[in-house]
């Protein structure tokens, strides 16, 4: 298989924070707003070249909605930004009326998701937020897996006419993407071939699933990795393409088996092309305050569990 080499751990968020650098320097239309998170989100140097361009909304997410929807009229391209959490479940009101419903170019980012909030706890640890956001008619869901691919997508998502989520996370982990590696939209990308199952993945589970393919190399197992780092819309074409090849499929994501990623493949694979899945996601349930790995390890999110779900998927082909 094809090997990826770590270019050197670095977290999701600083991918955010370095895209939005150079968007301040080459689009002045973008602005940034924060909710009391700025160093959280790695936006500092955005706020010192640009300081006329930043909004420090404090901790009222509601109305930082409501000021990037009503900025969009003017012919800004606003970014808000704070925790997935309250990017999305505190704030959804405003975002169904004032973003969603009204087509408004709002860019709404999101950091710390998932699990690997870690020792903040189950209260900020948001597993429902892709489902969530997914739900919104027009609304694009942006996963990306790494920092290089993060800061790839923050730059291009300005350049995408409507609303978009974009998640990311906290932890520090594999860069493995090219640093010069176009992000398109909507497209998925082919990370390594194979013949006897699919692997799909999306955001820091992608890594995770290159390390379970060599795993399943060395027992003479053949998996074709698929990074999906949007979630909508749907790369239906790779996805089919992929499954009618392997017979197969394993769907993997820091989130919540229902509203997710692997939902959305199921979806597409009832409707046209029926083919046997397993999800690595989380249950069901709430997170717990942990390391990001002990809490990856303990909720099944890592390349173990989807070496697991891969032997558990190819005796149901």
């Amino acid at each position: 298989m094809k090997k990826y080499i770590d270019q050197g751990k670095n977290d999701t968020r600083s991918g955010y924070g370095a895209g939005m650098t150079e968007l301040g320097r080459t689009n002045p239309n973008v602005v940034a707003l924060c909710a009391d998170l700025v160093g959280s989100l790695k936006i500092e140097t955005f706020i010192k070249e640009n300081p006329e361009r930043f909004f420090q909304v404090g901790i009222a997410e509601a109305n930082m909605m409501g000021m990037a929807a009503g900025l969009t009229i003017g012919g800004k391209i606003p970014f808000p930004s704070t925790f997935a959490n309250f990017a999305t479940g505190r704030v959804y009101d405003q975002i169904r009326q004032s973003i969603a419903y009204s087509n408004k170019n709002v860019k709404i980012c999101a950091s710390h998701a998932g699990l690997t909030l870690g020792e903040d706890g189950a209260t900020h640890q948001i597993l429902e937020d892709i489902g969530l956001m997914k739900m919104l008619p027009g609304m694009t869901v942006i996963n990306p897996c790494d920092y290089n691919q993060t800061k790839a997508a923050t730059i291009a998502i300005a350049d995408h006419v409507g609303p978009v989520y974009l998640r990311f996370g906290r932890p520090k982990v594999a860069n493995f993407t090219p640093v010069d590696q176009k992000f398109e939209i909507g497209k998925a990308l082919m990370l390594n071939e194979g013949t006897d199952v699919t692997i799909v993945a999306t955001g820091h589970l992608v890594w995770e699933s290159l390390i379970a393919a060599e795993t399943l190399e060395g027992q003479g197992i053949s998996a074709e990795v698929i990074n999906i780092h949007t979630i909508k819309p749907l790369d239906e074409v790779a996805l089919l393409k992929s499954v009618k090849k392997t017979g197969c499929i394993v769907s993997a994501e820091e989130h919540n088996y229902l509203g997710g990623l692997g939902e959305s493949i199921a979806r597409t694979l009832a409707t046209q092309h029926p083919t046997p899945q397993e999800f690595v996601a989380t249950q069901d349930t709430f997170g717990e305050s942990g390391t990001p790995e002990q809490l990856m390890e303990k909720y099944g999110l890592n390349n173990k569990a989807i070496v697991a779900a891969v032997h558990r998927v190819l005796k149901r082909k």
